[in-house]
């Protein structure tokens, strides 16, 4: 149950931090910010840990954040891609 709300405490925080990082205008409020940020934290910590050894009981280190804004970063790119095609 902690690791639930780690993930959806770190999913706010990185989804909200790559969401200022990004330039343009994101739609979406809390809980689309909640989302992104979980899935991003999941991404980056999949993807931490399979190039640089970062585990997941490390969600509650500056290492599990910046993995957190960086998946959710590259969500928000791969979201871009996909909603700008259908304009």
């Amino acid at each position: 149950m902690g690791t639930i709300i780690a993930y959806i405490v770190i999913g706010l925080l990185g989804g909200a931090i790559a969401k200022a990082i990004m330039p343009g205008r994101q739609g979406g409020g809390w809980v689309a910010t909640i989302l992104l940020g979980i899935v991003g934290a999941l991404l980056g910590g999949f993807l931490g840990g399979l190039l640089f050894n970062v585990s997941y009981d490390e969600i509650f280190s500056v290492s599990g954040l910046i993995f957190s804004v960086l998946g959710a970063l590259l969500v928000l790119v791969i979201y871009g891609f996909v909603t700008k095609n259908r304009a």
